[in-house]
């Protein structure tokens, strides 16, 4: 009777386990609802913290976000600025978590650099028009000054009376050149240079992409993938528009600066060369020659760039 009475007697329940500090805490992530039980939730990666109260709060996270939380940014424009070529490496090496990404670096640079070049006053031409002769293939000389008692129609009117596109498509592109024409005798250009302003940018995505295609032809042996000189180009152009932007910028306090252009001009094909030398690791000479190749085609693939958008900005004004 013992032996069945101890056999039917229950067995000693097992103590629970702990619970976790955050399920004990109810600490919950305010973003997915998951529970978070160190500092950053382990579903959706967001930091644990606690709603901005007060402005010296706010101050404190956003002071924290620019210095410690991505310190990647500054990190990343310090090696951009002096190190040519070193982000592209790192990038193809597998070392990315400490740099921003390249693509989403080029993109803030370039907005940046078009959004101070916005608020800049624009001392640039797109298109030129003379009342003197018949305008051909949108490129001729002057802007004519308005006659006395001259209304805005009517000097565009004048201006425009002779206008001709004779380039390709000149059938379809004529009453657009004739239009843009008008547009921009009325209100002196400024329309068409903001136009110009906004789609450089997109012509950009068409430029890059043919320069890497052609480092990919000097390139060959030992062979790369094209991926990797649009990752140059790209860094490269990056540090360009950085270097633009901060020369604007500085520009309204000392205007005029002797030699500025030459130091500028001497910068960019030193990076350019020591950003080849970092990535493809070639010879100073066979370097030098790719780089002079590079320059002649780069000369050529902009101009074709900046007619080709200066044409689209005006027949889409």
């Amino acid at each position: 009777m013992s032996s069945t009475a101890e056999a039917a007697a229950p067995a000693p329940a097992l103590p629970a386990a702990p619970a976790p500090a955050a399920a004990r805490t109810g600490t919950v992530c305010d973003n997915c609802g998951a529970v978070v039980e160190a500092r950053y939730c382990g579903a959706c990666g967001q930091k644990l913290e606690a709603p901005v109260h007060s402005l010296w709060h706010f101050t404190q996270l956003a002071t924290e976000d620019l210095t410690h939380a991505d310190s990647r940014l500054w990190r990343t424009l310090a090696a951009l600025l002096f190190k040519p070529g070193f982000l592209t490496r790192e990038f193809l090496q597998g070392r990315r978590a400490r740099y921003l990404p390249p693509l989403r670096l080029y993109l803030v640079l370039s907005v940046a650099f078009f959004v101070v070049a916005g608020t800049q006053p624009r001392h640039f031409t797109v298109l030129e028009f003379d009342d003197t002769k018949p305008v051909s293939g949108g490129k001729v000389t002057g802007l004519p000054a308005p006659r006395a008692g001259e209304t805005p129609q009517q000097r565009a009117d004048r201006v425009c009376a002779n206008a001709n596109y004779d380039g390709p498509w000149a059938g379809t592109l004529q009453p657009l050149f004739n239009q843009a024409c008008r547009k921009s005798a009325m209100d002196n250009g400024h329309g068409l240079q903001t136009e110009f302003l906004h789609n450089v940018p997109r012509a950009m995505f068409v430029f890059l992409p043919l320069l890497a295609g052609l480092m990919m032809l000097m390139y060959w042996r030992p062979r790369h993938y094209y991926v990797e000189h649009l990752l140059l180009f790209l860094h490269n152009h990056a540090c360009v528009f950085l270097v633009a932007a901060v020369l604007l910028l500085l520009g309204r306090l000392v205007p005029h600066v002797p030699g500025l252009g030459l130091a500028m001009f001497v910068y960019f094909a030193w990076y350019m060369y020591r950003s080849m030398r970092v990535v493809y690791g070639q010879g100073r000479l066979l370097t030098m020659s790719k780089l002079a190749v590079l320059a002649f085609f780069y000369l050529v693939f902009a101009a074709a760039m900046l007619a080709a958008t200066s044409i689209y900005s005006a027949v889409t004004l």
